[in-house]
């Protein structure tokens, strides 16, 4: 691979959005806009890498610590004074070329970021850019050719004539420069529009005027040239990467019954012969297993789900691990820490938050069981809760193996129900109870004519 220095634009406002959030952390198929830019240009092989921030700077910084180094522009007065705020990081880097990219191209690929530096390298270009046709190129700016077919400009849309905007050729703000060249271009920018910005697309022209070579690859899937600067726009490209998901999933060999309604993270990996049911949500990083069978109407997030697991109808699963063969729902919501084990079940109407239910455990119907251990073989029945919080303080419920906890049972932690012990139906419970003992708090019954 070719080594270049990446420059990320990510310092606009995105007026158009009307959000208070900076563009480019604008959630695509469930992560950062800009983090699919991020994520092509590293596996492209980039020496270094730095985004230009500027509105809400510190947020972009937070969401991307680590990952690049960051420069402020500030004011910002368009992409060419953008570049120009890296120059200290042209200087070091300027024996390998320099890759600028607009911060809202999430579809673009990292094969095709090595074809512009194959492009640059081979025909030894002041300037290479990422160009793509458009049955309707409405706001992009258009690329401009000679009549031996070189680029001889690039305009803005709202700087472009009638007979420039009727070019379907498009500008996709992905450029690769001769670092060398670029960096005396850039000194000699001038702000020639009517917005009084500094545009690089100015350096591309001068460049063309000087009779430097400028050269332009065609995007063989135009879809990687579109940008965001709308929430429509943003919608659609969701759109885009949700079926191209779910294609990528289908090759592999899973099952996904409704592509219409199913949902998957680009982060989400799922095994062959699972399957997704309709309006199946699949977020951050959850792994499911062979042979799991998920939906309709489920949403997982950053949980694992064991081989041959069943995650049924209307169930929300958040940060939980769920073994194989188990059966979850209908109905049932799985908090963040907990971990229902191997052919467990936790049925309709039942809540889990930071709970281990051990293996072949069951909770049937109508529980709460927060803050517990359950260990193997434990049956809980029908309106069952741990008393958890005594309104200060969470406190643990210990249930060992092989305990009966009868229907509608109550039980204020902290507390602990030896192995094979069981619990009458209807009992609240307050106090630790032995293995293989029965323990029963209620009142006696009163029948009066």
């Amino acid at each position: 691979m070719t080594p270049f220095l990446a420059v990320l634009l990510a310092a606009g406002r995105g007026t158009r959005m009307n959000s208070s959030r900076p563009k480019v952390l604008h959630q695509v198929l469930g992560e950062p806009m800009l983090e699919g830019v991020l994520r092509a240009v590293e596996q492209a092989g980039a020496r270094s890498i730095v985004t230009i921030v500027g509105h809400e700077a510190e947020a972009v910084r937070a969401a991307f610590s680590g990952r690049c180094q960051f420069v402020l522009q500030d004011p910002p007065r368009g992409t060419g004074d953008a570049v120009r705020a890296a120059r200290t990081l042209l200087q070091e880097h300027r024996d390998v070329p320099t890759l600028v990219l607009n911060g809202d191209l999430p579809l673009l690929q990292a094969s095709t970021i090595a074809g512009l530096l194959d492009t640059q390298i081979e025909r030894r270009a002041a300037a290479t850019l990422l160009t793509a046709r458009l049955e309707d190129p409405g706001r992009y700016g258009r690329v401009l050719r000679d009549d031996a077919g070189r680029v001889r400009a690039i305009v803005e849309a709202k700087d472009a004539a009638p007979q420039e905007l009727a070019q379907h050729e498009i500008n996709a703000g992905a450029y690769v420069f001769d670092t060398q060249r670029l960096l005396p271009a850039l000194d000699a920018l001038q702000p020639k529009n009517a917005q009084g910005e500094y545009y690089l697309t100015d350096v591309v022209a001068g460049f063309v005027s000087r009779g430097l070579p400028v050269e332009a690859l065609t995007a063989g899937d135009a879809s990687e040239a579109l940008g965001v600067n709308t929430l429509e726009e943003l919608a659609a490209i969701n759109g885009l990467l949700r079926r191209r998901r779910l294609q990528e999933l289908m090759a592999a060999g899973v099952v996904v019954e409704d592509p219409e309604s199913t949902w998957v993270g680009r982060a989400v990996q799922v095994a062959a012969d699972a399957v997704l049911r309709p309006s199946t949500l699949l977020e951050g990083k959850t792994s499911v297993q062979s042979g799991a069978v998920l939906g309709p109407f489920v949403r997982i997030v950053d949980s694992q789900i064991g081989a041959g697991a069943q995650v049924l109808d209307h169930c929300l699963l958040r940060e939980a691990q769920v073994g194989a063969g188990a059966v979850i729902g209908p109905f049932a919501q799985l908090r963040p820490g907990s971990e229902v084990g191997e052919r467990a079940k936790v049925g309709n109407f039942v809540e889990l938050k930071n709970t281990r239910l051990g293996e072949g455990s069951k909770a049937p119907h109508l529980s709460y069981l927060g803050d517990s251990e359950i260990g193997k073989g434990v049956n809980v029945g029908a309106g069952t809760i741990t008393c958890n919080y005594d309104g200060v303080d969470k406190h643990p419920t210990r249930i060992e193996a092989g305990s009966f906890i009868g229907s509608n049972a109550t039980l204020v932690a902290p507390i602990s129900i030896g192995a094979g012990a069981y619990i009458a139906a209807g009992s609240t419970i307050t106090e630790d109870v032995a293995s293989d003992a029965l323990a029963r708090g209620r009142a006696r019954q009163v029948g009066k004519p």
